[in-house]
C-alpha cells in the first residue's frame, strides 16, 4: 500500500478556508494533521482575560477551549493530566509569557506542509509504517511533544518558541530549561520534532526500567535523523560524545533502575549538569546498533518494532550493538 493511500483523510487546517469533500477527494492527500485547537484556545484566551474571577476563566476555557477540542487535545490532556484549572494557573502566573507567545504559536500551521514528504521518508525506510494522525494544540506548559496511541501531540506553547519569548515571571529551574530549549529554537527544528514523536506512535514502549526507556527514545531520534537529516539542537547532542565514556561509566549503574529521573526529562541538577544525557546514551545504543547491522533496512525496523517492555529483549538488543563492550 503506498503512503498516500496509508494517509488518504481529510486533513484540518485552522488557517486555510474549508474544502467540499469531493474537493478534498480530489486533492492530494496529506498526513492527517490539525491545528484547529490553537485557533480555539486563543478565542478561550481573550475571553478568559476580560474577567478576573478564576472560577469564570475556568468556565470559559472548559466551554470554548476544552469542549471544543479535537480528538487530539482530549488525549494531550489526558496525556499530561491538563484540566481547565492548569490553563487558568499557567495564564493567570505567566502573563507576559503568553502574550509573548501567541504569534509565535499562529506559524504552526506552516510547518504542515513540510511533513509530507519527511513522511514519504520514512516510508522508504520502513514500509510498514502505519498511519497515525498529528495536532498542534496549546498544553499548559509541561510538553513540546508526546504521543497517545497513533496520535502525535505538540504542544505549541512550547515547540515554537524561541529566545524571544519572555519567560522572565518563571522559576529559576524553568527559566534555565526554556532557556536552553528556546536557544534550539524548536520551531526551525518542528519537522524533526515531528517525525521523532511519529517514530514513538510505531513502536512498542514505553521501557520498564532506564535502560529500556533510553533505548525508546533514543531509537526515535536516531531514526528521526535517519529520515530528516538532522539531530535536535539541544545540549545533550553536543555534550554526550565529548564525555561519552563518563557518562557511559555513569549509566550503566543507573541502567536496571525503573527510577529515570537523572538521566530523562529532567532539569540540569545531575553530576553532568546536561539535561537528558538518556537520549544520548540511547541514540548511541541505537547508532552502534546500525552501523555493525549488514542489512540497514532491517536494523531500522528491528529497533523500531523492539518490545521496549521485554527487559530481556532490550538487553539482548544493547549487547548486539557492543555499545558498553
Amino acid at each position: 500500500m503506498t503512503f498516500m493511500r496509508l494517509f488518504a483523510t481529510t486533513v484540518a487546517f485552522c488557517l486555510l478556508s474549508p474544502m467540499t469533500i469531493a474537493a478534498a477527494a480530489e486533492a492530494t492527500y496529506r498526513p492527517t494533521v490539525s491545528s484547529l485547537d490553537i485557533g480555539h484556545f486563543w478565542e478561550a484566551y481573550d475571553a478568559a482575560v476580560k474577567v478576573d474571577d478564576p472560577a469564570q476563566q475556568r468556565a470559559i476555557l472548559q466551554r470554548l477551549y476544552i469542549d471544543r477540542g479535537t480528538p487530539g487535545l482530549q488525549a494531550f490532556m489526558q496525556a499530561k493530566n491538563y484540566t481547565a484549572q492548569s490553563y487558568v494557573d499557567a495564564i493567570r502566573t505567566y502573563p507576559r509569557y503568553w502574550a509573548s507567545i501567541r504569534s509565535h504559536t499562529l506559524r504552526a500551521p506552516s510547518a504542515i506542509a513540510s511533513l509530507e514528504p519527511e513522511l514519504r521518508k520514512f516510508q522508504a525506510i520502513y514500509p510498514e509504517l502505519r498511519p497515525a494522525s498529528i495536532y498542534f494544540a496549546i498544553g499548559a506548559l509541561k510538553s513540546g511533544g508526546t504521543t497517545q496511541g497513533d496520535k502525535v501531540l505538540i504542544g505549541a506553547e512550547l515547540a515554537t518558541g524561541d529566545e524571544s519569548v519572555d519567560i522572565s515571571e518563571m522559576p529559576p529551574k524553568m527559566q534555565t530549561w526554556l532557556t536552553g530549549y528556546f536557544r534550539s529554537r524548536p520551531f526551525d527544528n518542528m519537522v524533526l520534532l515531528t517525525v521523532h514523536e511519529f517514530v514513538h506512535t510505531q513502536e512498542r514502549g514505553p521501557g520498564q526500567n532506564l535502560l529500556g526507556q533510553a533505548v525508546y527514545e533514543g531509537v526515535a531520534d536516531f531514526v528521526a535523523e535517519q529520515v530528516t537529516g538532522r539531530k535536535p539542537q539541544l545540549p545533550y547532542i553536543e555534550y554526550g560524545p565529548k564525555n561519552d565514556s563518563a557518562i557511559k561509566a555513569a549509566f550503566v549503574k543507573d541502567m536496571e533502575d525503573e527510577d529515570t529521573s537523572g538521566w530523562l526529562y529532567n532539569n540540569t541538577n545531575n553530576p553532568f549538569g546536561v539535561r537528558d544525557l538518556g537520549y544520548y546514551v540511547g541514540y548511541a545504543i541505537s547508532q552502534a546498533y546500525y552501523q555493525q547491522a549488514p542489512d540497514k533496512h532491517a536494523a531500522i525496523k528491528q529497533m523500531i518494532e523492539l518490545d521496549f517492555a521485554d527487559k530481556k529483549a532490550v538487553k539482548t538488543f544493547v549487547d548486539k550493538s557492543g555499545y558498553f563492550d
